[in-house]
C-alpha cells in the first residue's frame, strides 16, 4: 500500500509529516510526501483573521483530497475548522505534543517582569487578547512568518518577546534561551493546540483503516471535547476562543474562554465529567458561556467557523 501524504512546505509542516510517514511506515506503509501551498502561505505578510483565518493552512490541502490528488491530510488540528468539507474526516490524533503558550524574550524577564511598553509579537488574536486581559501595559504587534523567521525578529530587536506555541518548538528541536512555558490553567490553549490532525476521505476505507491505526486514545478523547466546543460556538477566525481538555485517569476537564477583541471582556469555565461523554462536554461548556453572554462576543467578532 502507498499513500500520498499532503502537507504544507514549512520545516515544521514537513517535520509533522515526517511523523507520519514514520509512523505508516512502522504499519509496512509506504508513504509520498506531496507538498501543497496553502493561501495562508500565500498570504504571508498579512493578518490572517482578514483573510479567512488559520483555515487558510487547510483549504488547499483539503481541495487536494476531495479531487483524490492525495490520500492523506496532515494538518496543526488548530488550524482545522470545526466543519469539515463533505466527504473528510479526520481519522486519527497521533499522540498530542504540549499544548502549552510560551513566551520568549530577549532578557530572560518572566511574564510578571517584561518591562512596561514592551512590544509582544504574536500572531493569534487569542493569545494577544489573554496577554492584554493580564498586562494592559504591553504593546501586542502582529507577527507572521515561521517559527525561525519569528525568532530572528526577536533576536534583531523587531521585538521584545514573542509568545509561541510550545509544541512547534519542540518539534523544531529549538530551545530559546529565554522561555517560560505559560501554564494552561492561566494562558488556555487554542482548540487542537499541540495535535496533529490526519484527514482522509470518508468512502477510501483502507487508507482509513490503516491511517486511524496512529490514534491516540487519550489524544482522541481531548481533541473530540475541544472540537465539540468550538463546533457548538460556531465561533469564527475574527474572535478569541480558546478550549482546552485534559484527560487525567477516568476524569476529563474542559475548560473554554470567548472573549472580546480588545481584552475589556472575557468569559471562561470549566466543566467535568468522564471521557466517554466527551463531546457533550464540549458542548456543554459552550453552552453555559452562550448563556453568559458569548454570543454578542461571537457575532462582533464576525464569522463562523
Amino acid at each position: 500500500m502507498r499513500l500520498r501524504l499532503g502537507t504544507r512546505g514549512s520545516r515544521l509542516a514537513l517535520i509533522q509529516a515526517a511523523s507520519v510517514a514514520d509512523g505508516l511506515a512502522a504499519l509496512g506503509v509506504e508513504t509520498e510526501v506531496v507538498v501543497i501551498r496553502t493561501s495562508g502561505d500565500r498570504l504571508a505578510q498579512v493578518a490572517l483573521a482578514d483573510f479567512g483565518g488559520k483555515a487558510l493552512f487547510v483549504k488547499e490541502i483539503e481541495e487536494a483530497l476531495v479531487e483524490n490528488r492525495i490520500d492523506v491530510g496532515v494538518h496543526s488540528l488548530k488550524d482545522v475548522p470545526g466543519l469539515l468539507p463533505p466527504g473528510l474526516c479526520l481519522a486519527a490524533f497521533p499522540r498530542r505534543e504540549d499544548p502549552r503558550d510560551s513566551l520568549i524574550t530577549r532578557g530572560g524577564s518572566s511574564l510578571q517582569d517584561v518591562p512596561t511598553g514592551a512590544t509582544v509579537g504574536t500572531s493569534s488574536l487569542r493569545r494577544r487578547v489573554l496577554l492584554l486581559s493580564r498586562r494592559p501595559d504591553l504593546r501586542v504587534e502582529p507577527i507572521r512568518g515561521n517559527v525561525e523567521t519569528r525568532l530572528a525578529k526577536l533576536g534583531s530587536g523587531d521585538y521584545d518577546a514573542l509568545l509561541l506555541a510550545q509544541a512547534g518548538l519542540d518539534r523544531l528541536g529549538l530551545q530559546p534561551t529565554h522561555t517560560t512555558a505559560l501554564p494552561v490553567d492561566e494562558f488556555v490553549p487554542a482548540v487542537g493546540q499541540g495535535i496533529l490532525g490526519i484527514e482522509v476521505r470518508e468512502d477510501a476505507k483502507e487508507a482509513r483503516e490503516v491511517v486511524s491505526r496512529l490514534d491516540d486514545a487519550r489524544t482522541r478523547i481531548e481533541a473530540l471535547a475541544e472540537r465539540a466546543f468550538l463546533g457548538r460556538l460556531g465561533a469564527g477566525c475574527h474572535t478569541p476562543v480558546a478550549g482546552h481538555a485534559h484527560l487525567d485517569g477516568e476524569a476529563l476537564t474542559v475548560t473554554g474562554v470567548v472573549a472580546s477583541l480588545d481584552g475589556s471582556t472575557v468569559l471562561r469555565s470549566s466543566i467535568g465529567g468522564l471521557p466517554v461523554s466527551a463531546e457533550s462536554l464540549g458542548e456543554k461548556l459552550a453552552e453555559e458561556l452562550l448563556a453568559r453572554g458569548a454570543r454578542p462576543l461571537l457575532e462582533s467578532g464576525g464569522g463562523r467557523a
